[in-house]
């Protein structure tokens, strides 16, 4: 799936909050650099952190804190 259609799962994941997906796509590329295991199957050496982390985020993988659905 091409990036772009993965940033817009994602953001509707957030509920269209950009500040949150921003914040939620940092804080888990972060982990990711300090050697934690990605919930989907991309490569580490081969994507950046930030792909998989929004990947992670647009399939359902994590939630984002602070979401509620209304």
């Amino acid at each position: 799936m091409r990036l772009e259609k993965i940033a817009a799962k994602a953001l509707e994941k957030a509920n269209f909050n950009r500040y949150l997906l921003s914040a939620a796509v940092s804080k888990r590329a972060n982990e990711l650099a300090a050697g934690a295991e990605p919930l989907v199957d991309m490569d580490l050496k081969k994507h950046k952190f930030s792909d998989i982390a929004i990947t992670e985020i647009a399939e359902g993988y994590l939630k984002i804190e602070g979401m509620e659905k209304s």
